[in-house]
């Protein structure tokens, strides 16, 4: 068989089986949210049913993961797993170049904590999953901060995009200050994560549809955790100053080495 027919046919079969594959994600969030997640409200022990919850979903996530590999949707590596898995009392913020980073970020942390955008509370498939995991809502306005103390006390690790959405592609990363804010009044540390994909793939600007015409390949570099208070320059400064000053930093520092 020539190339070109090769390629065509190989496209055709990555679209079918991207759509087997999310359909099979949302019914699983779905499933999950009616049958198990509602067993896990038997557990009288709040603790216990969250942390069930959210091992629930990342061995979820690692075989929606499996399966896209599997029938050739996507591949994917994750340099430095482990250190997201020691990982306590801090934010693991990372760029967002696509719908599945979570996913990928989740899979190989059972136990994280997330902050997702309220309008997901709404989503049919994925409301369920976010009541039974208590994952932080960034709509919860005054109590955000000390609901992020509360949870990074108690030793939980919190995943968060600070760009708010999936980047545009072709433009500069835009941060939002919510993860700045949050690192610097609750004086966190920050693990810093690079995604990148040799396709584009899922972004803000491309429908699930839109398969790119070569397999894309993730890849999620786990990189250094830095110390919020490092940007405090004293006592005395306003922490707004500071939560600027961090925001600006990882302006920089979320920008992947390789694009």
């Amino acid at each position: 068989m020539s190339e070109r027919p090769y390629r065509y046919l190989n496209r055709c079969w990555r679209i079918l089986m991207t759509g087997c594959c999310f359909t099979l994600f949302g019914l699983g969030g779905l499933m999950l949210s009616l049958v198990w997640f509602n067993l896990l409200l038997l557990l009288r022990n709040p603790e216990q049913r969250r942390r069930l919850a959210r091992r629930s979903i990342s061995r979820s996530f690692r075989l929606f993961l499996r399966c896209c590999r599997a029938v050739g949707v996507l591949d994917y590596r994750i340099e430095g797993a482990g250190l997201l898995q020691q990982d306590r009392r801090c934010l693991v913020v990372a760029n967002h170049p696509s719908l599945v980073d979570y996913v990928f970020l989740a899979s190989v942390m059972p136990e994280a904590d997330c902050l997702v955008k309220a309008g997901l509370q709404k989503n049919p498939f994925l409301s369920g999953v976010i009541r039974a995991a208590d994952y932080l809502v960034n709509s919860q306005g005054e109590t955000l901060l000390p609901d992020s103390q509360r949870r990074l006390d108690q030793g939980d690790a919190i995943i968060l995009f600070p760009e708010g959405t999936r980047t545009r592609y072709g433009e500069p990363l835009k941060l939002q200050r919510g993860a700045a804010n949050i690192a610097v009044r609750c004086r966190c540390d920050l693990r810093l994560v690079h995604i990148v994909c040799t396709q584009r793939m899922l972004d803000k600007q491309s429908r699930w549809y839109q398969v790119p015409r070569e397999k894309p390949q993730f890849t999620i570099r786990v990189r250094e955790r830095i110390d919020g208070r490092l940007f405090w320059a004293g006592e005395g400064e306003a922490e707004s100053r500071a939560a600027r000053r961090l925001t600006h930093y990882l302006q920089d520092a979320l920008i992947p080495e390789h694009q």
